[in-house]
């Protein structure tokens, strides 16, 4: 709500109005009253009685002094009731609108305060009412989003740490056994030292994440940008994926025009591609096809990765780009990562001004990136 002072204001107007109007027809009435009025003889009398009873003088001197203080001052009399009358009004009135600042000073209290209470105020303060009610909302989702953030990462933690546990203690023991077995057949020798090998590379991987988590508050994504011939790209990062994709019987396929160039740092553009396709080979079926298509779209640059497989469920698209959230709740400990892939890859795409979206169905799931094309490339094509 925008800041709408203008009930506040028009109460504002119409006091100092009211005051301005009450103060002079007041005063003109006490004077009228009092001094020229119905109530002028018995104003004059106890006047003049009240001089006798404390100055002990006659009746016909109280009646000098009553003419000379105010039959003869009556506009002394007039401006300084209506001064006094003004300074009343204007007091009183001040302690009225002082109840605003009251009122916004409670607010501040309740916005720092954990509270279902909604903030109340005065019928012209419904603005700031609405502004405070909404900071009130906002913080309390920043703090309700920042503690599951810090327990999803505590979580993360925990299971990384169970599970470099369990390589490390297969890394022991086969090396225990080899180191026991000097004499041990080379056939078998070879299969422990390829099942150690296997556990290590794990075992680097899992420590990689925890420095990941680490890492990724604390730098500042710099890029370096250069042109990037998309094509060739995406078909390199496929062909590097094809060790993970044979045992599955899963293929990828890239689909995009020669001489389609991409302006951006190469190095973490590439990171972004690969955190989306190690993820959709991680959720697809088995012996599917993954499609990435790239192409060019007014401005922009946009790259697809489709895949098939179980469907995201609606409410999770809008998490699977926060950080340490993980889609796989059962933390395969072959799939299963520390949940920062898609939220690295979604701080590298708006460092280059894109966006990146994902859209998921029975038959398919769909992650977009959209980069733009600067200007001056726009210009030579």
């Amino acid at each position: 709500m925008k800041n709408d002072f203008s009930r506040l204001k028009r109460k504002f107007f119409l006091q100092v109005l009211l005051i301005a109007v009450i103060t002079p027809l007041l005063s003109m009435l006490i004077q009228s009253i009092f001094v020229d009025g119905i109530f002028q003889d018995l104003f004059a009398e106890g006047f003049i009685r009240l001089c006798q009873g404390i100055f002990h003088i006659s009746y016909e001197r109280g009646l000098s002094i009553y003419q000379g203080l105010f039959r003869n001052n009556k506009s002394f009399w007039m401006i300084s009731g209506f001064f006094l009358l003004l300074l009343i009004i204007f007091y009183c009135e001040l302690l009225r609108m002082t109840k605003y600042f009251s009122e916004v000073s409670s607010g501040l209290d309740q916005l720092v305060k954990e509270s279902d209470r909604v903030i109340t105020m005065s019928p012209e303060m419904d603005f700031m009412a609405a502004k405070l009610n909404k900071i009130k909302r906002i913080l309390e989702k920043r703090e309700r989003d920042a503690r599951e953030a810090e327990q999803r990462k505590n979580d993360l933690v925990v299971y990384l740490a169970h599970d470099i546990k369990t390589p490390l203690t297969s890394v022991i023991g086969y090396l225990s056994l080899l180191d026991e077995a000097p004499d041990m057949p080379p056939r078998q020798r070879a299969k422990y030292v390829g099942i150690t090998l296997e556990k290590a590379y794990r075992l680097e991987q899992l420590i990689n994440e925890f420095f990941e988590i680490t890492r990724f508050n604390l730098q500042t994504i710099v890029l370096n940008k250069e042109k990037i011939n998309l094509p060739f790209m995406l078909q390199q990062m496929a062909d590097e994926f094809y060790p993970m994709l044979t045992p599955q019987g899963k293929h990828v396929t890239v689909n995009a025009p020669e001489g389609l160039t991409l302006w951006g740092d190469a190095d973490k553009l590439a990171r972004v591609f690969n955190n989306i396709l190690k993820n959709a080979i991680a959720y697809s079926y088995e012996n599917s096809i993954i499609d990435i298509s790239a192409r060019q779209q007014d401005k922009n640059i946009v790259i697809t990765f489709t895949n098939q497989g179980n469907p995201i469920p609606l409410q999770k698209l809008d998490m699977i780009f926060e950080k340490f959230y993980r889609l796989d709740s059962s933390r395969s400990s072959h799939t299963g990562g520390a949940g920062l892939g898609l939220a690295i890859a979604k701080e590298i795409v708006t460092a280059h001004g894109g966006t990146i979206t994902a859209e998921s169905s029975e038959e398919h799931t769909v992650f977009t990136v959209t980069l733009p094309i600067p200007d001056s490339e726009i210009r030579k094509s």
